[in-house]
């Protein structure tokens, strides 16, 4: 488990550097093509957030799988688009982001709920440490798509 997670962290980290330094990143903010706002992007971060609750609480752990990747790539968006943050708030993420993965992979719903918790506390903590302690992520408890089945299907 520790060799995934200093994989993990190392992947997040070498993608992380590659992009801050790639010329198409710096030059995509400099030729008025479209960047999200950073508030855009982390409201998609807590939307997948809520489905990632909802699908690992359904069981659907392939669903649970995808909303955790997403969730990973916009929270690395976020630092990559936004030189404000600092990188290391993403990659202190990591663990929590591996721990749910494992639980995930595992099909461990007790694991899943502890993961995601941890998560959540990060979430805050990164929160506070860019002075927006005001922003306050918690367990959800319903969940706003209704549009959306979260249970396997064929497995109800």
């Amino acid at each position: 488990m520790k060799l995934r997670r200093w994989i993990g962290a190392s992947l997040v980290s070498a993608l992380l550097t590659s992009l801050i330094v790639s010329p198409s990143a710096i030059k995509a903010a400099s030729n008025g093509e479209y960047v999200p706002r950073l508030g855009d992007i982390m409201n998609a971060v807590q939307a997948r957030h809520i489905k990632l609750w909802f699908a690992g609480k359904s069981l659907n752990w392939d669903l649970a799988a995808f909303e955790l990747a997403q969730l990973r790539v916009g929270l690395v968006e976020a630092a990559v688009l936004y030189s404000g943050i600092p990188v290391s708030n993403v990659t202190t993420m990591a663990d929590q982001i591996d721990a749910i993965s494992g639980a995930i992979e595992a099909r461990d719903s007790k694991r899943f709920s502890k993961s995601f918790g941890e998560l959540t506390q990060a979430c805050n903590a990164c929160h506070r440490s860019m002075d927006r302690g005001y922003i306050v992520m918690r367990m959800p408890d319903a969940s706003p798509f209704s549009n959306q089945i979260f249970a396997p299907q064929g497995k109800r």
